[in-house]
């Protein structure tokens, strides 16, 4: 159903009438919202991230359109590197890595009472699969945490103003995105 929707933007990107700041901010208020939407709250695998990423610079390079290549003297498609140097603003996956840690560090003020806390360091006492063992929602955070806040990350969670700043911090440098081969 969301790919549906996402479709019926497809129009709008083609059409040459429309400014690309203007289905730039369309992308942004919708599509974004549509791909984010509770995902401070799920894991995604490396397939997930790869399809997310395809998506969002097929999303781009029809909305920046091609560009002309004076050397060579014809049009060409943006770069994967052209497309992230442009946009200033944070990839998807990058939005739900932070949202994560957003979320981690709700979850960690909160009362010992409260569902969600109880939830998150819940024991099930399940068995184990064979096989390589799934992602889990905390090892992902503890992951983007370490990244973001080096050593001792998780003290910094119950100052306010210093998680705030390194989660600014790694918005404005990308400092979550994930570098392509």
């Amino acid at each position: 159903m969301l790919t549906k929707h996402i479709l019926c933007y497809k129009k709008y990107f083609k059409n040459k009438n429309i400014s690309k700041k203007l289905k730039l901010t369309l992308k942004n208020t919708t599509i974004d919202k549509m791909l984010t939407y509770a995902s401070e709250t799920g894991t995604l695998t490396e397939r997930d991230r790869e399809q997310l990423n395809i998506f969002e610079r097929k999303v781009y390079r029809r909305i920046l359109g091609p560009v002309y290549d004076n050397e060579k003297e014809n049009w060409r498609t943006l770069t994967n590197k052209e497309i992230y140097a442009s946009i200033k603003k944070p990839t998807t996956i990058e939005t739900i890595r932070l949202n994560r840690l957003r979320w981690f560090r709700h979850v960690q003020r909160m009362e010992e009472n409260r569902i969600p806390k109880r939830v998150l360091y819940m024991n099930l006492g399940a068995t184990i699969l064979r096989g390589r063992p799934r992602n889990r929602w905390q090892d992902e955070v503890r992951k983007d945490g370490g990244i973001v806040g080096g050593e001792g990350w998780q003290e910094k969670v119950h100052n306010r103003g210093e998680w705030k700043k390194l989660l600014r911090t790694a918005r404005n440098h990308h400092i979550l995105h994930m570098p392509m081969e």
